[in-house]
C-alpha cells in the first residue's frame, strides 16, 4: 500500500538534488574528472522544478548506462547527462505516485547546519552586492539571512521566498543584456541542445531552454543562484 502523504518524508538529501546526480552520474560513467556542462546543470534544473524525484533520476542515470554498456554504442562515450534523459523520464513515470506528494513532504531533517546556511546567505549577499543594480534584492537577502534561525525551520518558505528572489534577479539581468549577448546565448543553446532535440518534448525543451538561458545569464553576470538546492 502506498504511504500516505503525511507520512512520507522528504529524504535527507533532497536539498542535495544537483551533487546527488552529479557524483552519481561520474560514478556511473566511471570517471571523476568529468564536469557536467550548462547544458547538463540546466537539465536537471528542469528535473528538480517539475518535482522528478531524486531516486528516479539516479535509477534513469543507472538504466541509461546500462543499456550503453549492452549496446554497439560504446565505442563513444558518454558525455552528457542528457544522454540519460529519456530513461529518467521513464523511472519517473513509473514513481508517479512518489513525485506527486514529493512537493508536500517536509523534511525530517536538513541535510546542512544552520552554520552552513548562514554561511551561504551571507556569501550570496556579498556576491549580489558586488553587481551595481541588485541593491533591493542584496537587502531582501540579507533580511533572510538575519532571520536565518526562524528560517531554518520552515526550509519550504524559505526556499520560495529565495526563488522569488532570484526570478526578480533573472529579469533585471535579462532587461540589461544587449541583443548581440541575446544572439549568442541562443546560438549556443541551439549548438548544443541539437543532439537531444528528437528525444524530448516541445514540453521539455522549453523548460530546458528556459534553464539553460537563466543559467547562461546569471554565470556571465556573475550573480549566484540563490535556491537552497545550490548550497553545497
Amino acid at each position: 500500500m502506498a504511504p500516505e502523504p503525511d507520512e512520507v518524508a522528504w529524504p535527507s538529501n533532497y536539498f542535495n538534488y544537483f551533487t546527488e546526480v552529479e557524483e552519481h552520474f561520474q560514478k556511473a560513467r566511471g570517471t571523476s574528472l568529468f564536469l557536467m556542462s550548462p547544458l547538463d546543470w540546466a537539465l536537471v534544473e528542469t528535473w528538480k522544478n517539475a518535482g522528478v524525484p531524486l531516486e528516479a533520476v539516479l535509477r534513469g542515470i543507472d538504466a541509461a548506462f546500462e543499456k550503453w554498456r549492452a549496446g554497439k554504442s560504446r565505442i563513444q562515450m558518454v558525455n552528457s547527462v542528457a544522454y540519460c534523459s529519456q530513461a529518467v523520464l521513464a523511472e519517473a513515470q513509473v514513481m508517479t505516485g512518489l513525485a506527486q506528494t514529493s512537493r508536500s513532504q517536509r523534511p525530517a531533517s536538513a541535510p546542512f547546519s544552520l552554520e552552513e546556511l548562514q554561511g551561504y546567505l551571507a556569501a550570496n549577499v556579498a556576491q549580489i552586492r558586488k553587481q551595481a543594480g541588485f541593491e533591493e534584492i542584496a537587502a531582501s537577502v540579507d533580511r533572510l539571512a538575519t532571520d536565518a534561525e526562524a528560517m531554518y525551520r520552515d526550509l519550504e518558505d524559505l526556499e520560495r521566498r529565495l526563488t522569488s528572489l532570484e526570478d526578480k534577479m533573472v529579469a533585471i539581468a535579462r532587461a540589461r543584456q544587449t541583443d548581440d549577448q541575446l544572439l549568442a546565448a541562443r546560438t549556443d543553446l541551439d549548438r548544443d541542445l541539437r543532439p537531444y532535440r528528437g528525444k524530448m518534448t516541445a514540453e521539455q525543451l522549453a523548460m530546458l531552454e528556459k534553464q539553460y538561458l537563466e543559467r547562461r545569464l546569471l554565470d556571465s553576470t556573475g550573480l549566484p543562484r540563490l535556491s537552497l538546492f545550490y548550497l553545497r
